[in-house]
């Protein structure tokens, strides 16, 4: 896997997949930025949630389940000092769906946490990851 980021100005930079997609990072205005993108560790903290997603939506699907929607919300702190890393990560899931068992969503959102989304579980290295989930019946 490849990308490449480039300085734009102050603290604002272009980040490009080798898939050829882009975001444009900024930092904060304390710091420079001019807020027009999402800051780098939000970015990380986004991907996590993505890879998260993408894994529940995944195995829920091919166990047959009748899936019409996954959020997932997360809420993070970091350390106060640097490298100001991940601490403590929360994710809350909202699965909506027609019929959708409490234990097929659990054990979905279980096997992603521990063996199959590599950004939490890099992530859990420095901070401790928690989640829960409810059901929406449609």
């Amino acid at each position: 896997m490849r990308a490449r980021i480039k300085w734009i100005e102050n603290v604002s930079f272009l980040a490009q997949s080798e898939t050829g997609h882009a975001v444009l990072m900024d930092g904060a205005p304390a710091a420079g930025g001019q807020n027009l993108g999402p800051r780098p560790m939000e970015m990380v903290l986004m991907g996590t949630g993505g890879c998260t997603a993408f894994d529940v939506v995944a195995i829920l699907k091919k166990g047959r389940a009748d899936i019409v929607d996954c959020e997932v919300q997360l809420e993070a702190e970091r350390a106060d000092t640097d490298p100001k890393v991940f601490t403590r990560i929360h994710m809350h899931f909202v699965v909506k769906g027609r019929q959708l068992k409490h234990e097929q969503v659990k054990r979905a959102i279980e096997l992603s946490a521990e063996k199959y989304c590599s950004a939490s579980i890099m992530l859990a290295k420095t901070a401790n990851i928690t989640h829960d989930f409810e059901i929406v019946e449609l």
